[in-house]
Formats: C-alpha cells, sequence, structure tokens
C-alpha cells in the first residue's frame, strides 16, 4: 500500500511538525583568516519520549524532549571535539514565529550554559549559534526535496525529509579556548518521521563539488531491505533524482578503541545515469560520536571524481550509523561522571594554583627578608 504524504510547503514546514522524532542538522566547511581549515556539524533533535523509545532517554519524565549533538573539527591539527546534550530546554517562545525560531540551552552543571539558537533570519538568511560557532548562513539555492518530493520510503518506515544544500557561511568558531573569524559553506538537513528507535542501518554523505554542484546519497538497511538513493542539485538549480546508485565501502577502515567499532573510511559511489563515478575519503579517522549504546561516525570528507567527462573535486560530510559496537548504556554514563569530575577537578586545581600563587607574591611583597633576597 502506498503510503500518503502531503507536498512540503515552505516555510512552514522548516518549523517543528507533530511527528514522533525531528531534527535539524548542519554540517559546515570554513576556513579562517590564515586559511587554516575546519568543519563543523551541529545537530538539535526533537522526540515524543514514549513513542520513540531510544533507550537511554526513556526514563525521561517529559512527553517531549530535546537532545543536541554537536562536533568541530580542526583539519590542520588533526583533532576532533564534541559534544553530546541529553537534554536541551527551549525557551518558552521557541516555534512560535512565523519563521523558523528555536532557542535553547544545553544545562552543563558548573559551566554555566549558551542561549543557542536556530533561526530563520529572512527569505534565505538563517542564524546558527551553539557553545562553539556563531554564523550566519545565507542559502543560494531553493530546498532539494529528496526523492523529487521531500517523502521517503525506506520500506520499514517512512519519512519528510529536504536539503539545502548551498549555504553561504560567515561568522566564528571556537577553537580551543580562542574565537577566529570562518567563512565557508554549509549544508542543511530537516527531516521528521513518525517512528520508533530501531537498530537500522544506514550509510549517508552530502557532498558540494568545486564547480556549484551538490549531491546527497544515501543506503538505508532495516529489516525489511535496503534502500538507495543520490539527488542531485545542478548549478542553475535543476535537481534529479535517481534510485539507480552503488555506494560502496573501499578497504580503508577505523576501529574504535572505544566501542570496537570497525566504520569505512573511503567510499566509491557511482551513478549510472549521469556517468558520476565519486571516491570520498575521511580527513580525519577519528569521529566517532557515542551516545549510549548508540554509536556513529560523523566528519568531513574530501571528495574526487568526475561526472561524464568532467573532473570534479570537492567536499562532503559523511554519517555511519548502525555499525556492531559493544559500548552501552552503563559505560556511557560512567564516562560521562568521570568526564564531569574530571573537569572539575581540573577547574579546582586550577583555582587552587591560583590563590597559592596570589598568596606567594602577597607574602613576598611584604616580608623585608623576601625583598631583601629578591634583590
Amino acid at each position: 500500500m502506498k503510503k500518503r504524504f502531503r507536498p512540503l510547503r515552505f516555510p512552514q514546514d522548516e518549523s517543528v511538525h507533530n511527528h514522533s522524532i525531528e531534527w535539524w542538522y548542519f554540517n559546515g566547511h570554513v576556513r579562517d583568516k590564515s586559511g587554516n581549515a575546519y568543519s563543523y556539524m551541529n545537530c538539535l533533535f526533537r522526540m515524543d519520549v514514549k513513542r520513540v523509545g531510544i533507550p537511554l532517554l526513556r526514563a525521561i519524565p517529559l512527553a517531549t524532549s530535546y537532545f543536541s549533538h554537536s562536533l568541530i573539527s580542526d583539519l590542520q591539527r588533526r583533532t576532533f571535539q564534541h559534544r553530546i546534550a541529553p537534554l536541551s530546554i527551549l525557551s518558552d517562545d521557541s516555534h512560535s514565529k512565523p519563521l523558523l525560531s528555536i532557542n535553547y540551552i544545553n544545562p552543563a552543571p558548573r559551566t554555566g550554559y549558551t542561549n543557542c539558537v536556530i533561526e530563520k533570519l529572512d527569505a534565505s538568511r538563517y542564524h546558527m549559534k551553539n557553545e562553539d560557532l556563531d554564523v550566519t548562513l545565507t542559502a543560494m539555492k531553493q530546498p532539494l526535496l529528496e526523492g523529487g518530493s521531500g517523502f521517503l520510503d525506506l520500506r520499514s518506515k517512512s519519512t519528510y525529509c529536504y536539503s539545502i544544500t548551498n549555504l553561504a557561511t560567515e561568522g566564528r568558531m571556537r577553537i580551543g579556548a580562542k574565537w577566529v573569524t570562518v567563512s565557508g559553506v554549509s549544508w542543511m538537513d530537516h527531516q521528521w518521521a513518525n517512528t520508533k528507535y530501531t537498530k537500522d542501518k544506514w550509510d549517508w554523505f552530502s557532498i558540494q563539488l568545486d564547480n556549484n554542484t551538490e549531491l546527497v546519497c544515501f543506503v538505508y538497511d532495516s529489516s525489511k531491505g535496503r534502500t538507495f538513493l543520490a539527488d542531485i542539485c545542478y548549478p542553475d538549480g535543476r535537481q534529479a533524482h535517481f534510485d539507480d546508485v552503488a555506494i560502496t565501502p573501499l578497504e580503508r577502515r577505523w576501529v574504535s578503541p572505544k566501542s570496537g567499532a570497525a566504520y569505512p573510511t573511503a567510499w566509491c559511489i557511482v551513478i549510472p545515469a549521469i556517468c558520476a563515478d565519486l571516491h570520498l575519503e575521511a580527513r580525519i579517522d577519528n569521529q566517532e560520536m557515542l551516545f549510549g549504546s548508540i554509536n556513529y561516525w560523523e566528519g568531513p570528507l574530501l571528495v574526487n571524481g568526475s561526472i561524464g567527462d568532467e573532473p570534479v573535486r570537492g567536499v562532503g560530510f559523511m554519517e555511519l550509523l548502525g555499525y556492531a559496537s559493544t559500548y552501552s548504556n552503563a559505560q556511557y554514563v560512567r564516562d560521562a561522571v568521570n568526564h564531569s569530575i574530571g573537569r572539575a577537578t581540573a577547574r579546582t586545581l586550577k583555582g587552587a594554583s591560583s590563590y597559592i600563587g596570589r598568596v606567594r607574591r602577597s607574602i613576598a611583597g611584604r616580608s623585608p627578608a623576601l625583598r631583601k633576597r629578591k634583590r
């Protein structure tokens, strides 16, 4: 039986829906004024706690819960930092404006909080802000409706999904303790569905080529079979959609020392209808995100290959979910507690060291003997 859907409407469908799960996802590739390259991901999730049933979050005493995941990759230093907030708290006026408008905080005991924002400023501009990022994003193309309609039948479930594939990006990013001015290009996905948590598997890729062409490709593997899809947005804004696509992992792998999951970090994507042959490689191997018993790999790619007779190159992002893991909810809780204690201890030691230094300087300034010795 064909699943029912309704056509997407903009800007209305950029805001919240009464579905069991929904997320607003951004990734990006940026550089600072010195040419140093970075990438980021930021995603805010909304879920019906009982209907979705994510194991780690089932005990939350809320009907609707939000949580967020984000990461920053420093491609020069080949370092990766991430934040996983199991509970995000929205302001009362979120989702109350004609355009997309979300304000939230990720409570962090002893470290304060940041006012996080996902909002649409006007017909083409967005503002996105979290603990490590504050950027304005300008859409250079209309939304890409995945599958042609923005409604996908994935055999075991169905979902609405669209992408804004080319967002000119300006703002600032926190690298370590320092904020740097950055610019580049970003990607947005917005997806919502009536479904519950399952252990399905997917390999997903967003691709932004230097010739102003963008693609999204994925294989979704459920208990009822696999679904392949590729969507392309050409430089003039034309869109095309293909289900005849080969997405093949190559030999390169990264094995997580924490979860034991083995993630392919090099792939080949072939789309026969447009003679596309693309090779994708991870910029950094260690980009694993652990959210209780849910593990996934999320990070930036380099892309090379050809479409027809034209050589192409560009950047991309990859998300791999559902790879076998030994990491548990109990380990996640233990690691989170140890991390919190470690940060608190470091702050205590830093404060104590600063206090001792002030005392020593004060004593040295007041003691004639010490002043004489100093001279």
